[in-house]
């Protein structure tokens, strides 16, 4: 190998190589596995002026929906927003094929929300006392659609 520079990408360069790293991958793997079209896609919500209430950014690899933000304003929070973008994110994963979706999350309001929606914990990590933020966790949640 020849001379190899590594550095942290600049602030205004971050989310283009990020992109670029995360299509690198699947192209990659795309030719070493078998799998279904990888499809993004991005729910947004507003108001009647076009402002932004809450969104959801969603992946699907492998037959699998990736659910990964949801944000919901506080202005509508409690008024079942975040359950209207992940059942609309769902059904579109269905129709892109999918059999089933996966998330992360460490709100513990998220969380019980999810559970509410029908998701199921497969995994959990956290720190323990005296570690950087203690008690912190973060919960990983699946459900078959």
């Amino acid at each position: 190998m020849s001379y190899v520079e590594i550095s942290f990408a600049d602030e205004k360069d971050k989310a283009a190589t990020a992109a670029a790293i995360e299509d690198r991958l699947l192209q990659a793997l795309a030719h070493e596995n078998e799998q279904s079209d990888n499809d993004a896609f991005v729910l947004k919500a507003t108001d009647e002026t076009g402002r932004l209430l809450g969104g959801l950014s969603a992946s699907t690899s492998y037959h699998w929906l990736l659910i990964k933000t949801l944000w919901v304003d506080d202005s509508v929070r409690g008024a079942g927003l975040g359950a209207r973008l992940v059942e609309l994110a769902e059904h579109e994963a269905r129709r892109l094929g999918c059999h089933a979706a996966w998330l992360d999350t460490s709100n513990e309001a998220a969380h019980r929300l999810y559970l509410k929606l029908g998701y199921e914990d497969f995994g959990l990590i956290g720190n323990l006392r005296g570690q950087a933020l203690p008690d912190h966790r973060r919960w990983f949640m699946k459900k078959d659609l």
